[in-house]
């Protein structure tokens, strides 16, 4: 039975990658802004979003503690330069045109999450997930040889947020606090770059029209929201639900290339996607099957 905590839970989880999956509209507003401007804008503006909820929480006691604990901090500055990377490419890519393969790297990031807690965690993988895992490595092979070139926009999102995601694991900061710490840190590179830009006299705030600046101030907010939405729908919901619905993100923004940008999608590719997404279904039934298996049990015993 469903509880209202649960129902909640769903829905902001839903929204997060609802809003995780219309992010092409966003960015292809602000095309023709350097993507690196872009970036710079959306960390700025981010820290900036952050600073001000925390201020209203009074919510400062674990910054001095976090920035003077070298391994937190460590840990730390490379999340948000992983994270960095990750953003700066995935806007290059839509603002390119290259919306489908940005998707691809997110349909594998759950798959990459497996292997990359199989290698470093220690965690055993199941006979499906191993199954998965290959499956998604030939439809990442076909794609390869169908293009002639490797995918190397999705290999390298979903690498990058997949160990992006492994750090966070490890660290000791909730969501809030986290991103907070990873905006600050990166904030005075984004803002020497911005000042960078405008000493060259193509800074975009300011000098193209009142909308882009609200986009550009805006990014800040799509970017956190999401994130604090995702991070307190998911703390009520089971592992199992949150990896059913994380695949709505990468669909929204597969669909909006395809249909809406008019990107290529011919049979190679499909064949390709058909392996991933087979072998996401095994993945996603193979949690399902664990979370009833352990519910069943866990209500025979109580």
């Amino acid at each position: 039975m469903s509880t209202p905590n649960t129902s909640r839970g769903v829905l902001f989880t839903v929204l997060a990658f609802i809003i995780w999956g219309l992010f092409p509209l966003y960015w292809k507003a602000l095309h023709g802004i350097d993507a690196l401007q872009i970036i710079s804008h959306r960390i700025v503006w981010s820290a900036v979003f952050v600073a001000a909820i925390l201020l209203l929480q009074k919510n400062w006691g674990w910054l001095i503690p976090a920035v003077k604990n070298p391994r937190v901090l460590g840990v730390f500055a490379l999340s948000s330069l992983l994270l960095s990377l990750n953003w700066l490419l995935y806007i290059w890519a839509v603002n390119e045109n290259r919306v489908v393969d940005a998707s691809l790297g997110y349909f594998i990031n759950p798959l990459i999450n497996v292997l990359l807690g199989r290698l470093f965690l220690g965690e055993r993988l199941t006979g499906s997930q191993s199954f998965a895992v290959g499956l998604a490595a030939i439809g990442v092979l076909w794609i390869t040889i169908a293009a002639g070139t490797l995918p190397w926009i999705a290999l390298c999102l979903g690498l990058s947020f997949g160990i992006y995601g492994l750090l966070r694991k490890r660290a000791s900061l909730p969501s809030l606090e986290g991103l907070a710490l990873e905006t600050f840190l990166m904030a005075p590179f984004a803002l020497a770059a911005l000042f960078w830009f405008h000493a060259q006299g193509v800074g975009a705030l300011g000098n193209i029209s009142w909308n882009i600046d609200a986009l550009l101030m805006g990014a800040g907010v799509v970017t956190a929201l999401p994130l604090l939405m995702f991070a307190s729908g998911a703390r009520t919901l089971k592992l199992a639900t949150v990896g059913i619905i994380q695949y709505i993100g990468p669909t929204l923004q597969l669909l909006l290339g395809v249909w809406l940008y008019q990107e290529p999608f011919g049979m190679d590719r499909i064949i390709g996607f058909s392996l991933i997404w087979a072998a996401l279904i095994i993945y996603s039934a193979a949690g399902l099957m664990s979370y009833w298996k352990a519910s069943r049990l866990a209500g025979q015993s109580a």
